[in-house]
């Protein structure tokens, strides 16, 4: 019996190595980037775009003057005016944007942060692949600055954002930045990525839209996700809840209606605050995957990420949450404690799918995005 188990442990060890091997045998430069932090054969070069090098090309960072002589920090932030749209990047591909990171004086202008609009534009596509306001796109939701860290986003108390999501595209990728702010805001930001990789055929682009729902419709579940068709992933997302009224607001489930569901979705939870993985109630804690980042005044603003979880789908997938309370009593229905309610609710979605796709759902106007924000 000791050595048939002997026997067996040394033949899964040997698969496990074979495994290993065989991983690490791959030229794929994705796999060689994610498999050791010690691969240098990955095919890939590395850039990086700010305003001291607008294009990302070689050697041609630094160039600007300030009163220190050229190079000398001529050009590291510009201010944003009122109505104005910059570009932020426009480069072309096989490539990955890895990470972006921006900051500025934005923190103590209440609406700023919902104000500022992100759209991204993948390999030539005319309508965006992502529309978000700022804050949201980069975790936050209610244009409240919180320092905390997940897997897609670290931030700190003096509004330094950062998303780390992996953004691929083939031959093309511009990203801009509308101040829709009634005042110039001063920014500063950075787009890191890598040109030279090698895509899939048919790989999923970064999709990010946002909805808001001031207040919810009684009976209605929110959309997070309203109907997309085609196949991606589902990564997650940054919701934002404020209360509108008292008792306990989150007994709604989510539901995740994919490939042929009508009536009835194919994954379904079991409650607002037990989707982020927490437990009765919310707690404002953070985790890599999951937490509540923002719990003070009524103002909800929670995450989660399916990074170990995938959620697949291939022909078409919508997320919705219900808007189902708690109360010691119901009065109208005695004995009973759940009852519908509305809410304010908002949802930053992040997803992949392959281009061409739909254009994204509505996007919420100016007033729409700031009425009634974290005061």
């Amino acid at each position: 019996m000791k050595t048939s188990f002997k026997y067996m442990s040394i033949m899964a060890l040997l698969g496990l190595f074979i495994l290993l091997n065989g991983c690490s045998q791959q030229t794929d430069n994705q796999t060689a980037v994610n498999s050791g932090l010690y691969r240098l054969d990955t095919g890939l070069e590395s850039r990086s775009i700010c305003f001291e090098n607008s294009t990302g090309e070689k050697g041609s960072g630094g160039q600007a003057s300030s009163y220190l002589g050229v190079g000398r920090k001529g050009f590291p932030c510009k201010m944003i005016e009122a109505g104005e749209t910059v570009v932020l990047c426009d480069v072309t591909g096989p490539g990955t944007i890895r990470h972006i990171w921006m900051t500025g004086d934005f923190k103590d202008k209440t609406t700023a942060l919902r104000s500022i609009v992100v759209r991204a534009y993948w390999d030539g596509q005319e309508t965006p692949s992502i529309e978000c306001p700022l804050g949201d796109f980069m975790g936050l939701a209610h244009a409240k600055v919180v320092s905390y860290q997940s897997a897609a986003h670290s931030i700190g108390s003096n509004a330094g954002l950062n998303i780390w999501l992996p953004m691929p595209f083939a031959t093309k990728a511009k990203i801009t930045l509308t101040n829709e702010y009634s005042e110039g805001i001063t920014l500063f930001y950075q787009v890191d990525y890598t040109i030279g990789d090698k895509h899939p055929v048919d790989f999923g682009r970064l999709h990010v839209s946002f909805r808001r729902e001031n207040p919810t419709t009684m009976n209605q579940d929110f959309e997070i996700l309203p109907k997309r068709t085609g196949k991606g992933r589902f990564i997650g997302a940054v919701i934002g809840i404020r209360t509108l009224s008292g008792n306990w607001w989150g007994e709604g489930e989510i539901k995740i209606y994919k490939d042929g569901d009508t009536e009835f979705p194919t994954i379904c939870g079991t409650g607002s605050e037990d989707y982020i993985c927490q437990s009765y109630g919310v707690q404002q804690t953070q985790f890599l995957y999951h937490g509540c980042s923002l719990d003070q005044n009524g103002f909800i603003s929670m995450y989660r990420w399916h990074i170990q979880d995938p959620i697949y789908w291939e022909k078409e997938f919508r997320m919705t949450i219900q808007q189902i309370g708690w109360a010691p009593e119901v009065p109208d229905a005695p004995g009973e404690h759940l009852f519908e309610r509305q809410d304010d609710w908002c949802a930053a979605a992040f997803w992949y799918e392959p281009i061409p796709s739909q254009p994204l759902p509505t996007f919420p106007t100016l007033e729409e995005r700031t009425a009634s924000l974290f005061q």
